[in-house]
């Protein structure tokens, strides 16, 4: 589950130029998939930001929400090797599970989860938003993804090699 990292921020917001509407509601459900695959780390950050700004008023709840989302960018985000605990490698769902439980705790004990849910609605409305506006046209496409999305064949993608 480990991804690339996030993408360069002026490749994300991007000019005038990347951004029009799209022309049907599939087609803009097929951006949103897209951008969603592209640029997921900046959208986990965009929408971490918006969760952050909700709990402004309450400094300590900010404190601990910045602790939980720094363990998800070091656990699960930024790792590139697999993770190894006590001579024993864990999997991405353990790591998930534990991320998520320990969360949920911090969630529920401290009371913070209607003004975490407002600001993380906004940040999947943003999120959603702009990837049904930014065209994913010209964005490096990996090849299991091109693969995957019908772009290249099984076939094709043995002779890039």
């Amino acid at each position: 589950m480990s991804s690339t990292g996030p993408r360069p921020w002026p490749e994300f917001i991007a000019g005038a130029s990347a951004v029009d509407i799209p022309t049907s509601f599939s087609d803009a459900a097929i951006r949103v998939r897209r951008n969603l695959k592209y640029f997921s780390v900046n959208y986990a950050i965009l929408i971490s930001a918006c969760a952050a700004c909700s709990l402004i008023g309450t400094p300590i709840l900010l404190i601990f929400f910045c602790l939980i989302f720094a363990s998800w960018l070091i656990f699960l985000f930024f790792r590139e090797d697999p993770m190894v605990v006590l001579g024993h490698q864990v999997s991405d769902l353990a790591v998930i599970s534990g991320l998520a439980t320990v969360s949920a705790i911090v969630v529920w004990y401290t009371g913070i989860l209607n003004s975490l849910m407002i600001g993380i609605m906004m940040g999947v409305l943003l999120s959603v938003i702009h990837g049904s506006l930014r065209n994913p046209e010209g964005l490096f496409v990996d090849e299991d993804d091109a693969v995957s999305s019908g772009l290249i064949s099984n076939a094709e993608r043995g002779s890039l090699h």
